[in-house]
């Protein structure tokens, strides 16, 4: 089999594993978007703020120690004790709740039926808030998140969620891919499906899916609008602490984790931003798209060949660029609704 085929699957396998971790970004916004019709620019923010969160509770930092030692002329910074990652993540869980209720009740549930452009802008300055109290509560140092995902010793005993090898041969030929993208993978895949199955069978996911759909129906049959915000919120805050800790543990907990949701974006514009299953394709897409086309491009010079220069760093560009041509063609994306209006 030739190297250049062997490379290009081995590419494929790390833009699917890419694609996911890009689908459960982009899950957070459709599920808020769904329920109470508004574009969450803060989803990343959101993501970062459960991540420095989580770091904060299992080092034991004490939260404001800026802020502590400056007004009072201290010099605290721990409690001097760490929890464990569980334990960690269950707390973590709990903070997300409460700003879910907080965002709810003292931002949103004054802007009921405004338009959709005013409520996007309070999710800009959402986004800024929630970076600003980040950064007061456990500063602005990069941070290194470990919850396990590749080391076993900090699991209970008999549990092992973590993959020891990250080389496998097929056909002869090994296939590296990073043991810290498989693990994050495979959970991933379990919240989207978990996800799809609470959206489908269970009674709260119905309700959500009826808010979507007709807010007012819901309301006649009884359904409570703030008690499904408060849970869509819930959700999409712990869905960002799921990739917060994927994407922390990768490249560290810092500000530019926040940048994760522009990449989501596209993902979005493919698959529709109404759509469980768009989220999903529309990640799979620009995971394995960008990787692809970065590997083809750049082997053998082709880009050289074709246009007369070396083209780097395409990954940087070709999400929006594809997506730019969905919106072109299809503006709906994949999976989204086709808006029709008769006048």
């Amino acid at each position: 089999m030739p190297d250049q085929l062997i490379y290009a699957m081995e590419v494929f396998l790390n833009g699917l594993m890419a694609g996911v971790m890009y689908a459960l970004v982009a899950l957070g916004f459709v599920l808020i978007f769904k329920a109470s019709g508004i574009f969450n620019f803060a989803q990343g923010v959101m993501a970062l703020f459960a991540a420095m969160t989580l770091v904060g509770i299992q080092t034991g930092q004490v939260p404001f120690y800026h802020l502590i030692n400056a007004v009072f002329g201290t010099n605290i910074h721990y409690f001097g004790w760490e929890i464990h990652s569980i334990i960690a993540i269950i707390f973590t869980v709990v903070v997300m709740i409460g700003l879910a209720w907080a965002v709810q009740r003292f931002i949103f549930k004054h802007l009921v039926g405004q338009e959709p452009i005013i409520l996007f802008m309070a999710t800009i300055g959402l986004a800024y808030l929630l970076e600003g109290v980040a950064d007061l509560m456990w500063g602005s140092e990069i941070k290194k998140l470990d919850v396990c995902l590749t080391d076993t010793t900090c699991l209970p005993q008999g549990i092992n969620l973590a993959i020891d090898e990250a080389t496998f041969n097929v056909f002869g030929y090994g296939f590296f891919i990073d043991n810290l993208d498989i693990t994050a993978t495979i959970i991933a895949i379990l919240l989207v499906a978990v996800l799809v199955a609470f959206s489908q069978y269970t009674k709260q996911g119905r309700a959500m899916r009826a808010v979507a759909d007709d807010h007012q129906a819901a309301l006649s049959v009884g359904v409570s609008l703030n008690y499904i915000w408060i849970l869509v919120w819930s959700v999409a805050g712990f869905v960002a602490l799921v990739a917060g800790i994927m994407w922390g543990a990768k490249s560290g907990v810092q500000f530019s984790l926040s940048l994760i949701a522009l990449k989501a974006l596209p993902v979005l514009m493919l698959g529709g931003f109404t759509s469980i299953p768009g989220a999903i394709v529309g990640g799979l897409i620009i995971g394995v798209g960008e990787k692809l086309f970065e590997f083809f491009m750049s082997s053998n010079d082709l880009s050289g060949a074709l246009f007369g220069f070396t083209m780097n760093a395409t990954e940087n560009w070709f999400a929006y660029v594809l997506a730019l041509i969905f919106l072109v063609f299809r503006p709906q994306g994949l999976f989204g609704e086709k808006i029709i209006e008769r006048v």
